[in-house]
């Protein structure tokens, strides 16, 4: 058996399998279909300062080998996850990575302040797409001063394992990488979802309440891949990679991009058990080309 365990920063995962925010929910709901304690992590629904109700429906649309979101990051709120639903989550032999969100930088730093006091939770996610909306509603993702700004001040105040999240809706996403690894990140992932579209031609209308949505899915994967490998080549810290992750060839083609972990995200609402295929799977290809160590796959092309 080859040994599956890397490191993300300070964060030592069992496996290099986790699953991506938003998709994976809080993990107790797959408890009927999967054991999540399987999981090397699971990066929990975002989380903002306080409770948001989320976008108006219709929020989600299928696409061509993909599917539109805009749920808008409904959630409680920070001290709802931490009072009431992190006791539960917690005693899932696995990491548990909460994803950070915010409209400004303050918000990012109070939700860090919050996380950073929780001893059985050992990194969070930086999630840098969201809207600053000091800048009129730009996310802090797509502008360099405001990426760097933004992970500086979070670095401040949290001293664990600190992830940062990249959008991919930017010209040069290695150079957005290299900026947050300078302002303190301990790894990066990517990628977010791609800004898409869905119209019903039969009534002249967008599909999405607000218009437009979060791309993911199987058609996003080649695009990733290839960001990935531009990031790894460009930064010294870990890469998780995600996009369009669907089974164990598909992540282990990350892995050889330079990634490190990766998220599996919209295969979860087609097969609630895949990640647990993927880590088999993992295994399998791992026997069958003599690899030892999984890190030894990282970057790995010839």
């Amino acid at each position: 058996m080859a040994d599956l365990n890397v490191t993300i920063g300070d964060l030592k995962l069992k496996n290099p399998v986790t699953t991506a925010s938003g998709t994976f929910a809080y993990g107790e709901e797959f408890k009927e279909f999967m054991d999540p304690g399987k999981l090397g992590g699971i990066f929990v629904k975002g989380l903002t300062l306080h409770n948001r109700e989320g976008n108006p429906y219709p929020r989600m649309a299928e696409t061509a080998s993909g599917m539109l979101n805009s749920v808008g990051l409904q959630n409680k709120g920070v001290d709802h996850f931490i009072e009431e639903i992190f006791p539960r989550i917690k005693q899932f032999n696995t990491q548990i990575i909460a994803n950070v969100n915010g409209s400004t930088i303050e918000d990012y730093i109070r939700v860090a302040e919050k996380l950073n006091g929780l001893g059985e939770m050992h990194a969070i996610e930086l999630n840098i797409s969201c809207p600053n909306v000091k800048e009129g509603g730009m996310a802090f993702g797509i502008n360099p001063r405001s990426a760097r700004e933004a992970t500086e001040a979070v670095r401040k105040v949290y001293n664990k394992t600190l992830i940062v999240k990249l959008s991919p809706n930017v010209t040069d996403i290695a150079g957005m990488a290299r900026i947050v690894e300078d302002a303190g990140a301990d790894a990066v992932s990517l990628v977010n979802t791609f800004l898409g579209m869905a119209i019903d031609a039969e009534i002249r209308h967008p599909i999405l309440s607000t218009v437009t949505g979060g791309l993911s899915g199987p058609c996003i994967k080649p695009l990733a891949l290839r960001m990935v490998y531009d990031v790894y080549k460009a930064v010294s810290i870990p890469v998780i990679g995600m996009g369009g992750i669907m089974n164990a060839i598909d992540a282990i083609e990350f892995m050889l991009a330079g990634a490190t972990a990766i998220q599996i995200g919209t295969a979860n609402f087609t097969d609630p058990s895949v990640s647990l295929k993927v880590i088999d799977g993992i295994t399998d290809y791992c026997k069958r080309h003599g690899v030892e160590n999984i890190v030894e796959l990282v970057g790995g092309l010839e």
